[in-house]
């Protein structure tokens, strides 16, 4: 694979094209709503910030039609439903929740400015569990994560805290504020993270989807303080 040797940076402090990574982040690292795109060429990188796709609008996400909720075989389930991504990976990122009690919708999103796809994954989970109204009912949480599901049902992240959020290699484990969050939340909840296949189909799951693209897309980003890329 060719490397990349130009970067354009169509939304940043200074829009431009530049010949290294270094003086391109300089320009979007931290900065709400950046659009940037590496090439190997300069005229790739000048035909992209003239036609750039970043410019085109945020379609308006359409509502969920009511009888995409009516999945579970139970009406007394809780479920929550959960994505999370970030733009050009690290960058804008936003995520997004459906949760579903008694068959009964409740949807959550947020962006950050700059941030990571697995930092937004986690972060759904903690504000899907965070709106719960009662810790005493059974909860099923998706995830189109493997990161976050593994991290949980496999207990890799409890072995993380009890090594001093050190990896089974003795290399420090990611992301360690949110996991901590995430595993004092479920303390004590009878909850079963599943991994659900992204983009496949599946309407919650791509409701999410949709939910956490508008928020990284979106205004108002806030700061993900935790993260220190």
């Amino acid at each position: 694979m060719a490397k990349k040797k130009f970067y354009a940076v169509a939304c940043g402090r200074k829009p431009g094209i530049y010949t290294s990574w270094p003086e391109a982040e300089l320009q979007v690292k931290g900065y709400g709503g950046a659009r940037y795109k590496g090439f190997v060429s300069r005229d790739e990188a000048e035909a992209w910030m003239a036609d750039p796709q970043w410019s085109k609008k945020p379609k308006k996400v359409p509502a969920t039609p009511r009888e995409h909720y009516k999945l579970s075989p139970s009406a007394a389930d809780i479920e929550i439903y959960t994505d999370g991504g970030a733009i050009n990976n690290p960058g804008p990122g936003g995520y997004g929740v459906v949760l579903l009690i008694n068959g009964q919708p409740r949807e959550l999103s947020g962006g950050y400015q700059y941030t990571t796809n697995n930092r937004m994954e986690l972060m759904a989970c903690i504000k899907g569990i965070e709106a719960l109204p009662s810790r005493t009912e059974p909860v099923t949480l998706f995830s189109d994560s493997k990161y976050v599901v593994n991290g949980v049902s496999k207990g890799w992240a409890k072995g993380w805290r009890k090594r001093g959020w050190r990896k089974s290699d003795g290399s420090p484990a990611v992301n360690v504020d949110l996991w901590e969050k995430l595993l004092d939340l479920i303390e004590g909840l009878d909850i079963n993270f599943t991994w659900v296949k992204g983009h496949a189909g599946h309407p919650l799951n791509e409701r999410c989807d949709q939910l956490a693209v508008q928020s990284a897309r979106g205004g108002g980003l806030k700061p993900d303080s935790g993260y220190m890329g």
